[in-house]
């Protein structure tokens, strides 16, 4: 074995700065540079360059009411039961046989999804392959149809 192949097991330790001399950094400026606003304290987050420059967050509308903290992401479209009594017994309910019924547009179906919710009576036993509320679910099994898991 030589000295030149052995494997390096040794890690140099980060320098700490402004821990005196001889930690490396240390000293009259630690690497803040002379003068300056960086080399005396922390400048905020929301400093633009000036005092009299108007923030970001100050020039952005000011949204009011209950919803501002509501998300803007997408929901799946929303499908009542009673709309699904136009199945004959036994059909598989999924995407494809929802467009064809002309229940809902395939274009905003494949973007969003379907959510199957428990308005209405459902008459007719159906294979529901969609995710449904926890009320759409009972009903479905109520009528004899069944819950297809993904």
């Amino acid at each position: 074995m030589k000295l030149s192949q052995l494997p390096k097991i040794t890690t140099k330790k980060k320098k700490i700065i402004g821990r005196g001399r001889g930690s490396g950094k240390g000293g009259h400026t630690v690497g803040r540079g002379t003068s300056g606003q960086k080399a005396r304290g922390k400048i905020p987050l929301t400093f633009q360059g000036t005092k009299m420059k108007k923030s970001l967050l100050k020039r952005l509308p000011l949204q009011r009411g209950k919803g501002k903290f509501k998300s803007f992401k997408p929901k799946p479209i929303e499908v009542n039961l009673k709309y699904l009594n136009v199945f004959e017994k036994g059909e598989v309910v999924n995407l494809k046989s929802l467009v064809k019924k002309g229940i809902v547009e395939e274009k905003e179906a494949k973007k969003f999804g379907v959510k199957i919710l428990g308005d209405g009576e459902l008459k007719v036993p159906l294979k529901v392959a969609l995710p449904c509320s926890g009320g759409a679910e009972k009903k479905i099994k109520k009528a004899g149809g069944e819950i297809i898991k993904n």
